[in-house]
């Protein structure tokens, strides 16, 4: 009996690896059945950023000899998320998505993009020049645009200072509204949609060449404190040697004439600059000491 049961388990087990090794195993990452994907935030204007990041997958795939692929995420929330459920590999991120990805996910930083030579920008608060709105105060009662609940300059940093100049973000607007990007909050300040909106500076210069008269009837209220720049981040699980290697070759595309032109039209990039984690430890601080938590940050606006 003990000799039946022996090799009745023998037989299990060797049926077991049978069925492990009829299974269909995953194409190599990379390939065409199985591409490496880039994910990116929706701050800007959605065909640019498609037109742009195709371009740049394109020059990456060269590079590196694989397959990639865009993702043009729904909102930042959905970039992040796609990022910890396997469905990309590289995230162009935001400040804010870049934390809370990090936070959630793991996700690591490889490259802080540069406008006007710097690593950081900063926020501001703008009104239509007609509205009589001449100070954060006077935006009590008042429709406020936010670009959406993870966007660091459309939303975040504009709520502090908010806060430090007595204006409870959650409770002293008549409404407020997610725009979705920040193009969308500047035409809906120009249109009347909204009193006050949030965005980078300078915003405007999006959609100046639809609205040619923006920088006259749209003005700015008030700037923020410094924000680090955004970002190119990849998941913890991709082999070093690959993290490395995409590192690479996106910092050569940023020194070609091709990367340059993908890289201005996807988000006004100038160029690329290697980092970690760290570049965002003073930020982290500015945060703590503003008395925000990350996990508080994500809630949808009203």
């Amino acid at each position: 009996m003990k000799r039946a049961g022996l090799f009745i388990a023998i037989g299990a087990i060797a049926f077991g690896l049978a069925l492990g090794a009829c299974a269909p195993q995953k194409p190599p990452l990379g390939s065409e059945q199985n591409p490496l994907v880039m994910v990116f935030v929706p701050s800007g204007e959605s065909e640019e950023i498609k037109r742009g990041g195709e371009q740049l997958a394109q020059l990456l795939g060269q590079k590196l000899n694989m397959k990639v692929t865009l993702n043009l995420a729904s909102s930042y929330a959905a970039a992040v998320e796609a990022m910890g459920a396997g469905q990309a590999q590289i995230g162009w991120l935001n400040t804010l998505s870049y934390l809370l990805a990090h936070e959630k996910y793991g996700v690591e930083v490889i490259l802080a993009t540069v406008r006007f030579n710097q690593t950081y920008y900063t926020g501001q608060i703008i009104v239509r020049a007609d509205s009589g709105i001449k100070s954060i105060a006077d935006l009590k009662g008042k429709t406020m645009c936010w670009v959406d609940p993870l966007s660091t300059s459309g939303y975040l940093m504009p709520r502090i200072l908010l806060k430090a100049n007595g204006v409870d973000p959650d409770k002293d607007f008549a409404k407020t509204v997610n725009a979705g990007s920040h193009p969308n909050v500047v035409k809906a300040v120009y249109n009347g949609d909204c009193d006050a909106g949030a965005t980078y500076v300078d915003a405007r210069g999006a959609v100046e060449k639809d609205l040619p008269d923006v920088k006259e009837k749209v003005v700015v209220l008030a700037t923020t404190a410094k924000i680090p720049n955004d970002n190119v981040s990849v998941v913890k699980d991709l082999p070093q040697d690959l993290k490395e290697k995409i590192r690479k070759a996106l910092l050569e595309i940023a020194q070609s004439e091709e990367g340059k032109k993908a890289l201005q039209t996807v988000y006004q990039i100038e160029g690329l600059q290697a980092v970690d984690d760290s570049f965002y430890d003073e930020f982290r601080a500015q945060l703590s000491a503003s008395g925000y938590k990350l996990e508080d940050l994500v809630k949808p606006a009203k």
